[in-house]
């Protein structure tokens, strides 16, 4: 009997650890995230137009936000996936809204949530501290970079213009999607709601054994 018990429980220990994939529920939750972010996303355009003109490349140090979306949607689910999905999804919204870079936003959304997920994918999906998080926000600020050679947008500039726009570009995706994102994810952890949406670990059902 004692040792039904334990397969049962060490059965239920590798279900735990096991559940990485996406189910319905964390594609559903990822997209209300991607709503949310997109709305905002669309917001941020204006607000990036009025910053603009005060030079220096001003403008660079709040494009983090539109990285938000991939790095805190992973930070909830934490899962394979989730910040791809997220920033694809959140860039689609903001287009649908009306976004004044059109068709390119999915484009900038697809590199730029792939940049996370590569990140995430090399810690193995199990290190969410602010260190990995701001190193997904940097990897999706240079998937950004590179459309924007793409498009011609930067590659007249000068080497130090260009060094600064860089800079800033990176710091704003650190302290915006990397530190920020971590600290609403933090804030979103006292409601006890992101224990509901991620699979439970191998420490988790120790944990209720020894109850």
């Amino acid at each position: 009997m004692e040792q039904a018990n334990q397969g049962q429980r060490q059965g239920q220990q590798d279900k735990g650890t096991r559940s990485r994939g996406l189910k319905l529920t964390d594609i559903l939750v990822t997209i209300v995230i991607a709503v949310v972010f997109g709305i905002i996303y669309k917001i941020w355009g204006p607000m990036y137009d009025v910053v603009k003109p005060l030079g220096t490349h001003a403008e660079q140090t709040i494009y983090g936000m539109w990285f938000i979306a991939g790095t805190f949607a992973f930070l909830i689910i934490r899962k394979p996936g989730v910040a791809l999905l997220a920033e694809i999804a959140a860039a689609s919204v903001s287009a649908l809204l009306g976004s004044e870079w059109g068709i390119s936003t999915l484009y900038y959304g697809a590199l730029q949530g792939l940049g996370a997920e590569l990140v995430f994918a090399i810690f193995l999906y199990r290190n969410a501290n602010v260190w990995v998080t701001s190193l997904a926000a940097l990897a999706a600020a240079a998937g950004s970079l590179v459309l924007d050679f793409g498009y011609g947008y930067i590659e007249s500039l000068s080497a130090w213009n260009y060094t600064l726009l860089i800079g800033l570009r990176g710091l704003g995706s650190i302290v915006i999607a990397g530190i920020f994102a971590f600290g609403l994810s933090k804030a979103l952890e006292l409601t006890g709601v992101t224990n509901v949406l991620r699979p439970a670990s191998k420490a988790d059902y120790d944990a209720l054994t020894r109850l």
